[in-house]
């Protein structure tokens, strides 16, 4: 490695989460991650993807497009080379396959060819060195979730905090379809306690900065700081379409019928606290405090005491006397603080952010980050996500056939390779190569027109 590419790291954009490689567990080391590059990562799929219908034969494909993207690898012992690019499936692939790394992170498409970049003036002339396309993209994390969360903390997740991320999968992705009009959202696990969320449309790709962070925007409900009783804004008198549906559709089932029992959020005084210091109107909570420190032998109930003292609070917050619109909006309030995504806004907003690629191997828990379908998150379970070690048996135990290009067929990873390219690849690259041939034709019949005039 260069000491041009080791300092190139410490460049202005920022790479996706801050976990180091430096540990390496039981059941991933670099022997196996060679064998991983070399049978099972789906190397082609990933160039094809990238290139977004610019490999093509079509005389409208931008035969620089692909070499334009920037690929960065973290090596192991947190060694980062930075500013890669690539021309062909060969070149990818044989360059992680030498370079075996512990991490690959996806950058945006630049003006210029990243690698070449000091050739060009950083500041003017028709050939600066900038960012001109980048999906658009969402990163949310378990460990934002740490406050209304009582079963793990920090990179813990479990089955019982996990449906947190299933909820945000929901209530994102029908936004980006049915408000955005997006087709194109690739979801990924983040191979140890988050998603990531990629939007390929080609009107995503080519999103501004302000555009993105618009867009980021939208989707918040979040104010103030750790220290404020009241995280959640959500002003006027009725709810904006997208928080109401959410609310309807998603949040609120959930919150009544997992978040409240399996994190038993008001079955004791420190944990009811939390919620009881969100109503605005001190007498209110004080009588729901002291009905429930009376009323402790609710416990003994066959009903869930979560359930019981939940179904309380919404009695006295939305009965007829309580006047105020204020105390009516805390329920919607509690339901949206505890269950409501909480996106990484930065990650979006900003078009030179790095993002993770789909089928790393995550170096903390060897689990490669594979598509989740959304349609059906909630049968994704992270805990029996494939391994490396895991996958190297299966590969041993099929036989390591050196003829073969499907590899992974004989595997646990065979259905997340198979529903990359079936429902997310295919039909991606089916729109792009109608939209190359309609600008395509579109410029024929501009020029004819000129002509004739």
């Amino acid at each position: 490695m260069t000491k041009e590419e080791a300092e190139s790291g410490r460049d202005d954009m920022v790479i996706d989460g801050d976990e180091k490689a430096n540990a390496v567990p039981e059941g991933f080391d670099a022997n196996y991650l060679r064998i991983y590059y070399g049978k099972l990562f789906p190397h082609a799929d990933m160039f094809k993807w990238m290139s977004y219908g610019n490999d093509g034969k079509h005389p409208a494909c931008d035969r620089s497009y692909i070499g334009r993207r920037e690929f960065s690898f973290t090596l192991e012992n947190d060694i980062y080379i930075r500013f890669q690019s690539f021309n062909s499936v060969t070149e990818l692939e044989n360059s992680i396959k030498e370079k075996c790394p512990f991490k690959i992170d996806i950058g945006p498409v630049y003006s210029v060819d990243p690698a070449k970049r000091h050739a060009y003036a950083q500041g003017g002339g028709d050939n600066v060195f900038t960012p001109v396309e980048r999906e658009l993209v969402f990163d949310i994390d378990i460990t934002d979730y740490d406050d209304v969360r009582y079963c793990c903390t920090g990179a813990d997740v479990c089955l019982e905090c996990w449906p947190l991320m299933t909820i945000a999968i929901k209530v994102i992705d029908t936004a980006l379809r049915d408000d955005f009009g997006f087709n194109h959202i690739l979801w990924v696990y983040s191979g140890r306690r988050g998603v990531h969320c990629w939007v390929c449309d080609g009107k995503a790709r080519r999103l501004t900065n302000e555009q993105r962070a618009a867009i980021a925007d939208y989707f918040r409900v979040y104010k103030g700081n750790e220290n404020s009783h009241k995280k959640i804004s959500l002003p006027g008198p009725v709810l904006h379409p997208f928080l109401a549906r959410s609310y309807t559709e998603v949040l609120k089932g959930f919150f009544e019928a997992k978040m409240l029992p399996n994190q038993n959020l008001l079955s004791c005084q420190e944990r009811y606290e939390k919620i009881l210091e969100m109503i605005p109107d001190a007498s209110v909570a004080s009588e729901l405090r002291g009905r429930w420190q009376e009323n402790k032998r609710a416990s003994m109930s066959k009903d869930d005491i979560n359930l019981v003292r939940w179904e309380q609070l919404k009695s006295v917050l939305q009965s007829g006397k309580q006047k105020t619109q204020g105390l009516r909006r805390c329920v919607e309030e509690v339901v949206f603080s505890f269950t409501y995504p909480r996106l990484d806004m930065e990650v979006s907003k900003h078009m030179n952010h790095l993002l993770k690629a789909p089928f790393c191997v995550h170096p903390k828990t060897g689990r490669v980050c594979v598509p989740i379908d959304p349609n059906n998150c909630d049968e994704f379970d992270p805990t029996t996500v494939p391994t490396l070690s895991q996958l190297v048996k299966e590969l041993n135990r099929g036989g390591l056939r050196q003829d073969a290009e499907n590899e992974w067929d004989g595997t646990s990873l065979g259905e997340s390779v198979k529903f990359f390219r079936t429902s997310f690849l295919q039909p991606l690259l089916k729109s792009c190569k109608e939209e190359i041939e309609s600008s395509y034709n579109a410029k024929l019949q501009q020029s004819k027109n000129t002509l004739n005039w």
